[in-house]
């Protein structure tokens, strides 16, 4: 979970992660962080993001892209 926050506080520095729970439906990251984002996490843990994934509820909030990622490291 530290590594998820680090690599969002480097994205977007003047949004609290930890307390955010509507990133995308909040319009606080836009398709061009979500972007970012993906590459970041693929390249940092090793996994593979698809098209699928791409839904609000999985980055809505740290915990929900930290779960994402959980999930991905498992298969």
């Amino acid at each position: 979970m530290e590594k998820v926050l680090e690599i969002l506080e480097e994205l977007r520095p003047d949004v609290d992660f930890e307390n955010e729970d509507s990133l995308v439906d909040g319009g606080v990251l836009d398709s061009f962080d979500i972007v970012a984002l993906v590459g970041e996490l693929n390249d940092e843990f090793d996994i593979e993001i698809k098209p699928s994934d791409l839904v609000p509820a999985n980055f809505n909030s740290a915990k929900a892209i930290n779960a994402l990622v959980e999930k991905l490291m498992d298969e």
